[in-house]
């Protein structure tokens, strides 16, 4: 079937009214998809396109003003499923650490003002102080903020990413590695985000997927191009790419996580697209594949 007629499909659910609002319940947009629209616009975009969840980011929320998007949110009676992001905790300074704590306090404090399920680490990566540091960096940011995260209500979710983001992003890059590192804390505290960009290509991973259950706070897709453009900015929408996604979200769901689906695409390309259209085909790509 040619991807105009399965879109065309999926665009025909639209008149079918509450089975398609059954099928849209759990969809989120994370707001790194459409990067032009700021939290007003994305809060605007996703009552006018029935979108029920957002997920926001920090930068974005210090440029529209906390109390004003808080206030943006609620007005609307949307669900914001996660703040993006706190961690990046490796430092070559105990000055520096410190900052770095001190802004993961006030991630905390944005992400209880919000009412979001969960805070997203991605936790920071090797090169400032070497790997080995490094996590032992991450795993002593991570026991500095518990005790205030649960004082706020918010829930820690560790986001493990690809490794060839361990330089720069995070030394975090299996779904072992953040279930062990959440381990010393309550299950309904410290958790796990699964990303499927990161996670889809380990030969464990629905395995992975299974022991992470009751740590499942957040699941976000888009799909791998094939060949990947860019690290960063090379992931596409789902359907353009090679993952698995309805295997991998089937797995999710059986490992009890019942939550937000956030889809999350990191692409220049489909940034400079006009961001209706974006989220339109991110509706459609979702009903079919995810």
């Amino acid at each position: 079937m040619g991807r105009e007629t399965v879109d065309a499909g999926a665009a025909d659910c639209s008149h079918k009214g509450g089975a398609l609002v059954a099928e849209l319940s759990r969809l989120s947009l994370n707001q790194i998809t459409t990067p032009a629209w700021n939290v007003g616009a994305a809060v605007e975009a996703c009552v006018r396109h029935s979108v029920p969840g957002v997920s926001l980011w920090r930068h974005k929320i210090s440029e529209f003003g906390l109390k004003q998007s808080v206030q943006s949110v609620r007005d609307a009676g949307l669900h914001v499923s996660s703040v993006c992001r706190g961690g990046m905790f490796p430092a070559p300074d105990a000055i520096e650490r410190r900052a770095k704590i001190e802004d993961n306090f006030r991630a905390i404090d944005e992400a209880a003002a919000l009412n979001a399920d969960v805070l997203v680490f991605v936790v920071g990566g090797a090169a400032p102080v070497g790997i080995a540091a490094a996590r032992e960096m991450v795993r002593d940011g991570i026991a500095a903020l518990v005790p205030y995260a649960e004082q706020a209500g918010v829930r820690l979710g560790l986001e493990p990413l690809h490794p060839m983001f361990a330089g720069d992003r995070s030394v975090l890059t299996t779904v072992d590695e953040a279930l062990d590192l959440a381990a010393p804390y309550a299950e309904d505290r410290v958790g796990v985000v699964l990303d499927v960009f990161h996670i889809w290509w380990h030969p464990n991973v629905l395995q992975q997927i299974a022991a992470a259950s009751r740590r499942i706070m957040g699941f976000h897709v888009s799909d791998w191009p094939v060949p990947l453009p860019d690290t960063l900015l090379g992931r596409c929408m789902m359907g353009d790419g090679i993952i698995d996604l309805r295997t991998l979200r089937t797995a999710v769901d059986a490992a009890g996580y019942s939550g937000p689906i956030e889809v999350e695409i990191f692409n220049q390309a489909i940034w400079d697209e006009d961001p209706d259209a974006v989220l339109t085909r991110t509706k459609q790509r979702f009903l079919e594949l995810v």
